[in-house]
C-alpha cells in the first residue's frame, strides 16, 4: 500500500480539525440551511452509532447491522456528516473543500482498513467482500457504541454545528 495513503489514513483526524476550522471560516449559514443540515448530520451519526453498535473492531469482520449492506457504514455515517455540514454552511468554497477532504481521507482510511482486515482474516474478510458473507445474528448493544467511543463523533457533530449557530447570530 502506498505510503501516502497510510499517511492520510493517519492524519485524517487532525486533518478534519483544519478543515473544520478552515469551514468555520468560511460558512455563511442561515438558520434555514442550518437547520437542514443538522437533520442531515444527525441522520449520519445515526448510521453511525447503529454501526458501532454492531461493531467488533478488530476481532472478526462484522456481519451484522448495516455491515451486512456495506463494507465501511461508519465511513458513510461520516459522508453524510459531511453532506449536513455542507448544507448548514451554504457555501460553494466550503463544498468543494469538504469533498476533498473526504475523497483523499476516506479513501485512504478505506484503503488502509481493508489492507489491515485482508491481512488480519484472510478468507474470511475476502468471502465478506465478495458477498457481504451470510449475516451474523447480533442485536444492537450500546455498550459496544460506547466501546467503539462513538460519543466522540456525536460530540463533534454538536460542537460544529453549535459553532456554526454562533455564525449565524454573529455574522462575520
Amino acid at each position: 500500500m502506498p505510503d501516502l495513503a497510510r499517511r492520510l489514513a493517519r492524519l485524517r483526524v487532525p486533518l478534519g480539525f483544519v478543515t473544520a476550522g478552515a469551514v468555520l471560516l468560511l460558512a455563511d449559514p442561515e438558520w434555514r440551511t442550518w437547520r437542514a443540515g443538522l437533520a442531515i448530520a444527525l441522520a449520519g451519526e445515526a448510521f453511525r452509532v447503529w454501526a458501532a453498535g454492531h461493531l467488533e473492531k478488530s476481532r472478526e469482520v462484522t456481519r451484522s447491522g448495516p455491515y451486512r449492506f456495506t463494507a465501511h457504514p461508519l465511513y458513510v455515517g461520516s459522508s453524510i456528516i459531511a453532506l449536513g455540514v455542507v448544507v448548514a454552511a451554504n457555501s460553494v468554497v466550503v463544498a468543494i473543500l469538504t469533498a476533498v477532504y473526504m475523497l483523499t481521507t476516506i479513501a485512504a482510511a478505506v484503503r488502509t482498513e481493508e489492507a489491515f482486515l485482508r491481512d488480519t482474516f484472510g478468507a474470511a474478510y475476502e468471502e465478506y467482500k465478495v458477498s457481504r458473507g451470510t449475516p451474523t445474528a447480533r442485536r444492537f448493544s450500546w455498550s459496544r457504541v460506547r466501546r467503539n467511543r462513538e460519543y466522540r463523533a456525536f460530540s463533534g457533530v454538536l460542537i460544529g454545528f453549535a459553532l456554526l449557530a454562533l455564525r449565524v447570530l454573529l455574522p462575520v
